[in-house]
């Protein structure tokens, strides 16, 4: 995965109104936190973040005041009716250093003929990996699986250097059989009577 590279602010105002000049002028309020360090606040580019934040778990490269930060972002509040983003909780990693993330779960290939459905138990999947090389996604083959059958996440092949770091028997995927509905007495008079 590609170091996304951000110019970031110290913040040095603080509240709601501080906060809606910052939006204001095109910039998110953001707090960095980890390994133990002090919280540090600073702004960054809304543009800028908002296509940085496109991709799951990106690894963001930020300079400070002439200091480099690496960091993923760890929480994102949007506008719930702009969908803009209001504000960002980053992490520090290091480079080499592990960290937990969700990646999300796609699927290829077809069920078993008849009227199957799949169902996602879950979308994204715990794992721990290197923080410079955290996969973007997995991809689980559903070819010819039936009704009742389930993949559960030890099933799942993972990319190479990531381990799964939740629940080994938890069950992400499963197939169920399409259940028919039973006709209303409404639609049933209506069938005698046609």
């Amino acid at each position: 995965m590609a170091e996304i590279k951000l110019a970031a602010q110290v913040r040095t105002e603080f509240g709601k109104g501080a906060a809606r000049r910052t939006r204001r002028a095109n910039l998110v309020p953001a707090v960095i936190y980890g390994h133990g360090a002090e919280s540090v606040h600073i702004n960054l580019p809304a543009h800028e973040l908002q296509l940085a934040l496109r991709t799951a778990n990106v690894l963001i490269g930020l300079e400070i005041d002439g200091k480099d930060a690496l960091v993923i972002p760890k929480a994102v509040q949007r506008n719930a009716l702009k969908g803009n983003i209001e504000h960002v909780d980053l992490l520090t990693v290091k480079r080499g250093e592990k960290v937990n993330v969700e990646i999300a779960v796609h699927v290829e290939g077809e069920l078993a003929p008849g009227g199957n459905l799949l169902e996602y138990v879950q979308n994204t999947l715990l794992v721990e990996a290197e923080a410079t090389h955290i996969p973007e996604s997995v991809t689980v083959s559903i070819a010819g699986l039936d009704a009742g059958d389930s993949i559960l996440a030890k099933d799942i092949p993972l990319p190479a250097g990531s381990v799964l770091a939740g629940d080994e028997d938890a069950v992400v995927l499963q197939i169920v059989a399409a259940q028919a509905e039973e006709p209303t007495a409404d639609a049933e008079a209506a069938a005698t009577e046609a």
